[in-house]
């Protein structure tokens, strides 16, 4: 579980992501394309073109959680 307060937001990336990149991947799309700091312990999802992935990129102040899911069955609305 993920220890979020009322002052944590949520980014959803618009369009799609190549779910092969990682932390730095992830980061550098934080930093230029949202405009955003990666380190400001806010959540940053992003989804595959097919909707059935997404990646979730979280600083807790000690490092960077990565969260993956895949979906068995249907799409991320």
């Amino acid at each position: 579980m993920i220890p979020t307060g009322p002052a944590t937001r949520v980014y959803l990336s618009l369009g799609t992501t190549d779910l092969r990149k990682g932390f730095e991947g992830l980061g550098d799309l934080v930093r230029h394309q949202m405009k955003e700091d990666p380190l400001s312990g806010h959540l940053f999802v992003f989804t595959n073109r097919s909707k059935i992935r997404i990646k979730v990129l979280y600083w807790d102040g000690s490092g960077t959680w990565l969260l993956t899911k895949r979906l068995a069955k249907g799409r991320f609305s």
